[in-house]
C-alpha cells in the first residue's frame, strides 16, 4: 500500500456514502484515486490530496447502453417515420448534428454519463469513438458500424444501414466491419409483415454471426417481437437491445437469455415518439436542462406546421400508456436473473441525450425495479453489454468514472439527476460549468 509522500499524486474522495456497485449496501468510506484508477476503498489517504464529499453519493458513472449518435433526437432525425425532408433535408440535419456531436458529447457526460454504447451508424461513429477518446468531458464510446438489415428503409441515406440477403454478403459485411475495428456487430431484425417469413433473413443472420464470433466479436440484435427474438437468441445472439413488446416472455425463453446475454428495454423511446408526434411533448426539467436548443425547438415544429407541410396521418393528442407487455418482460427478465441493461435509444426523436437516459431509469423503476436494481442496470450490468469489466463497479484496479449525487438514489431513482460532479479517470467536473459553456445554451 502506497502511504505518505508515495501519495503525493493521488486523491481521496472521502466523506460519502458509497455504492460500488459489487451488491454490498451502501457505506461510508473513502476512494483513493491515481493515474486514472481506482486504488483503493478505505485504505490509508495520508498524503493524498483530499476531497470532502460529506453529505454526498458516490456511485459508479452512469453508462447508457443503448445510443445512436448519428441521429439528432430532434423531429427529422428519422424521415422513415416521419417524412418532413420537404421542410430540412436529411443531408441538411446529418450536417447539423454532426456539427455539434462535441457538444452532443458533453451534454452525455454532464448527465453523469461516463460510457456509451453506439449501437448503429455510418462509420464516422468509430472516428467519433477515436475523437471522444481525446476530450476530458466525453463519455468512452463503446460503438458497432452499420446496421446489417433485414429491410433498410430508403428514406434514411448514406451508410448507416446495409440491407443483406445471403450469408456471403452477410460473411463480407461483417469482414469488412471487423477490419474498421468495430467494438461489435449490430444486426436490424425487422420483419414487415405477416407475409415475410424468417427463413430467408436466418440463413445470413446465421453465417453473419459465425463469422463475427470466429473473428472474436459479440452480436447485438434489435429483434422486439417474440418470434424474432427467439430465432435471434437461437442463432447465437450475444445482447437484446429493445424489449420484446408483442408476447409474454416464457421461462424457456428467460432460460436461454440466462445470466450471458444482456437485454435492453429501452422503454422510453416509443413513449418519447409518441409525445412528439402528438404535440403532447411533456418537457420536464431535464429535457431543458440538458436538450441543444436546436434540437428542444424542432419538437414543436409540427404545431407551427401548415396541414399542406404535416403528414395526412399525424393527430395530436395525448400520448398512450407505456405498453405494460414491455413493463411486465422486463420484471420478468430481471426476477429471472437475466442482465438488464439500461438505454435510453439516445437519437430517436424525443428521446434527448442525457434526459432520455434519466427518464429511462424512471420508467424502469415503474416497471417494478427497486433503486438498487435500477442503478446496477445503469452501471455494473450496462459495463457488461458494453464488454467492458474496467468500468461499472468501483474497485482496486477500475477506472476512476464516478458521479458525486447530491441524494440518495436509493430512496428515489430520480436523484441519480441530482449531479454535483462528474468523475472520469478520477478527475472532477462541474456539469453547470460545462453546460454554461455550451453554444446552444446561450
Amino acid at each position: 500500500m502506497l502511504a505518505g509522500a508515495a501519495l503525493a499524486d493521488a486523491t481521496a474522495y472521502v466523506g460519502a456514502m458509497v455504492i460500488d456497485g459489487s451488491g454490498a449496501p451502501p457505506h461510508h468510506t473513502s476512494v483513493l484515486v491515481e493515474d486514472g484508477r481506482i486504488i483503493s476503498l478505505g485504505g490509508d489517504i495520508a498524503g493524498a490530496s483530499v476531497v470532502d464529499l460529506s453529505g454526498k453519493w458516490l456511485i459508479p458513472g452512469l453508462i447508457d447502453a443503448h445510443v445512436h449518435f448519428f441521429q439528432s433526437g430532434g423531429l427529422y432525425t428519422r424521415p422513415d417515420v416521419i417524412d418532413l425532408r420537404h421542410v430540412v433535408s436529411y443531408e441538411d440535419e446529418i450536417a447539423a448534428l454532426r456539427a455539434r456531436l462535441d457538444e452532443t458529447l458533453a451534454r452525455t457526460f454532464a448527465a453523469g454519463i461516463t460510457a456509451v454504447l453506439d449501437l448503429g451508424g455510418p462509420p464516422w461513429v468509430l472516428a467519433l469513438r477515436e475523437h471522444a477518446r481525446s476530450l476530458a468531458a466525453a463519455p468512452r464510446i463503446v460503438a458497432v458500424g452499420p446496421l446489417l438489415a433485414t429491410w433498410a428503409p430508403q428514406e434514411i441515406t448514406g451508410d448507416a444501414i446495409v440491407l443483406v440477403e445471403t450469408p456471403d454478403q452477410a460473411i463480407a459485411e461483417v469482414r469488412r466491419q471487423a477490419a474498421q475495428s468495430v467494438d461489435m456487430i449490430k444486426i436490424w431484425f425487422i420483419r414487415r409483415g405477416q407475409g415475410q417469413t424468417l427463413a430467408a433473413a436466418e440463413s445470413w443472420i446465421a453465417a453473419a454471426m459465425d463469422e463475427a464470433h470466429r473473428l472474436g466479436l459479440r452480436v447485438a440484435v434489435h429483434a422486439t417481437q417474440l418470434e424474432t427474438a427467439r430465432s435471434a437468441l437461437a442463432l447465437g445472439a450475444d445482447m437484446l437491445v429493445h424489449s420484446v413488446d408483442d408476447a409474454a416472455l416464457d421461462p424457456a425463453f428467460l432460460a436461454e437469455l440466462g445470466d450471458r446475454v444482456p437485454y435492453i428495454p429501452t422503454l422510453g423511446v416509443y413513449d418519447a415518439y409518441w409525445r412528439v408526434l402528438g404535440q403532447s411533448l411533456g418537457l420536464n426539467a431535464l429535457d431543458h436542462r440538458y436538450g441543444d436548443r436546436q434540437v428542444l425547438a424542432s419538437l414543436d415544429d409540427l404545431s407551427q406546421m401548415s396541414r399542406e407541410q404535416r403528414p395526412h396521418w399525424l393527430r395530436f393528442g395525448d400520448p398512450p400508456p407505456i405498453n405494460p407487455v414491455m413493463l411486465d418482460n422486463l420484471a420478468s427478465a430481471h426476477a429471472a436473473g437475466v442482465i438488464v441493461a439500461a438505454g435510453s435509444d439516445a437519437g430517436n426523436i424525443g428521446s434527448l441525450p442525457g434526459a432520455g437516459f434519466h427518464r429511462e431509469l424512471a420508467l424502469m423503476a415503474a416497471a417494478g425495479l427497486s433503486p438498487m436494481a435500477v442503478l446496477d442496470a445503469a452501471t455494473r450490468d450496462a459495463a457488461k453489454a458494453l464488454g467492458r469489466d474496467d468500468i461499472g463497479t468501483l474497485a482496486p484496479g477500475l477506472r476512476a468514472d464516478m458521479v458525486v449525487l447530491d441524494a440518495d438514489p436509493l430512496a428515489d431513482i430520480a436523484n441519480a439527476a441530482r449531479i454535483h460532479r462528474v468523475i472520469k479517470d478520477g478527475i472532477a467536473h462541474d456539469p453547470d460549468a460545462i453546460l454554461a459553456g455550451l453554444s446552444n445554451n446561450r
